[in-house]
């Protein structure tokens, strides 16, 4: 901006202010003032006008030739209003400045190394040093969007909206916009194309386990296994997530005939303390150790609890039980800046999409209400151990345990209907 230009706008907001105290403290009693102040407003605001179209026609010639000459009429009242939020610079660059910084504090992810060498989600800060687990860090970032998004689209009444309990047909979310808008959240520095987030290839996908009877099938574990909720017990892992874990555990093998191993081994408190800075490359390794004694698990799953803000809650009723609302999760390894990222190389991405949409799907057409919407990211989560593999997030720490006990339910029968074809164990 010129220095005749700051000079302009600062006359014309010096004069906004005095019209707009005197308009409170006495009013206007005549209409000879009010066109004389309008008019006065008006010329300097024409004046400003010129200078800011001259500058456009000068330094950006196309998008002025775009734009033509077109003018806007406004009343007094709403020209003010104009003029006082166009001449105060504060906002935009407020707006702008925190796009940036998010941009950059999730570029770094992308760019640095880890400790040894090796890269997945447990990153170095450059500043700093230290590690830090950039799940959490991500999360942290994006604490409410999800939700709040969620909730926004839902008080949207529209025809393209998911109907509630109908059971949706190829063609239908072959309409890529419509399955991204309804059925996706996609994080701000990744994206997905059309091409792989293709419902007729996903849902052809057969995610039936193969083999009943040659040992374990499912193994259950979770990365951040303090996670707690509103009544958990301090020191009490049965009323953590990973008592949530044991539940789904003993429906999945007792009501449905599967064989389970739930891994509870602790990969984020780390002497005495909570410490998430190499909580997925400790449960990465464990992992591989459990499929390389237990070869024939198809099926991983990485239970979480999600994190929100303190004043929501994830609860819905099913069977006249309240229950927490899940959210299934899958890492695309690709950020929009840098493209594929190459350091997180998961060649299961299109299996692990099918898992989740087929899930998201059927809990459409049996608990209509009770899955969020799938959540994207940018990287990897060690989703690239098994085709089947999973991340559920479940409830959030604002959740009852009672309310995350009763989601395990129509969690295991939705993952029996997927991954066991709907045919119920005798």
């Amino acid at each position: 901006m010129s220095r005749l230009h700051r000079i302009v706008n600062a006359i014309v907001w010096g004069i906004i202010m005095v019209l707009g105290i005197y308009i409170l403290g006495y009013g206007v009693k005549g209409q000879s003032f009010a066109k004389a102040a309008y008019a006065c407003v008006k010329a300097l605001s024409n004046g400003e006008g010129s200078l800011q179209r001259a500058a456009e026609k000068t330094l950006y010639p196309g998008l002025a030739f775009a734009a033509g000459d077109r003018e806007l009429s406004y009343s007094l009242e709403e020209f003010l209003l104009h003029k006082a939020v166009g001449l105060f610079p504060l906002y935009s660059f407020l707006d702008e400045k925190e796009l940036y910084e998010t941009e950059i504090e999730s570029q770094a992810a992308y760019d640095i190394l880890v400790e040894g060498g090796a890269h997945d989600e447990n990153e170095i800060d450059q500043r700093t040093g230290e590690a830090f687990d950039l799940a959490e860090k991500m999360e942290e970032e994006n604490l409410q969007a999800a939700y709040d998004q969620e909730q926004a689209e839902l008080s949207q009444a529209g025809e393209n909206q998911p109907a509630a309990g109908t059971e949706y047909m190829t063609e239908q979310l072959a309409d890529f916009d419509f399955l991204r808008n309804n059925f996706y959240i996609v994080e701000n520095n990744t994206d997905i194309s059309g091409e792989l987030l293709n419902a007729e290839l996903l849902l052809n996908k057969d995610m039936q386990i193969q083999n009943m009877d040659s040992g374990p099938q499912i193994l259950i574990y979770h990365t951040h296994s303090q996670e707690g909720f509103v009544d958990s017990v301090a020191g009490d892992n049965s009323t953590t997530i990973v008592g949530v874990g044991d539940y789904l555990t003993e429906l999945l093998e007792d009501t449905y005939g599967y064989q389970v191993i739930h891994n509870k081994n602790v990969y984020d408190f780390i002497d005495g303390k909570l410490d998430r800075n190499r909580a997925y490359a400790l449960a990465e390794e464990e992992v591989q150790r459990i499929l390389e004694e237990n070869p024939s698990i198809e099926v991983i799953i990485d239970l979480h609890r999600d994190g929100v803000k303190e004043g929501t809650h994830l609860v819905t009723e099913v069977n006249g039980k309240p229950t927490a609302q899940f959210m299934f999760f899958n890492g695309l390894s690709f950020s929009k800046r840098n493209g594929v990222i190459d350091y997180l190389p998961n060649p299961y991405i299109e299996d692990n999409l099918a898992l989740s949409l087929q899930l998201k799907l059927a809990c459409e057409k049996y608990y209509p209400g009770l899955s969020r919407k799938i959540y994207l990211k940018s990287l990897r989560y060690n989703l690239h151990l098994r085709p089947k593999s999973l991340l559920v997030e479940a409830g959030a720490q604002t959740n009852t345990l009672e309310e995350m006990m009763n989601a395990m339910e129509p969690l295991a029968f939705v993952l029996h209907e997927v991954l066991g074809g709907g045919i119920q164990e005798e």
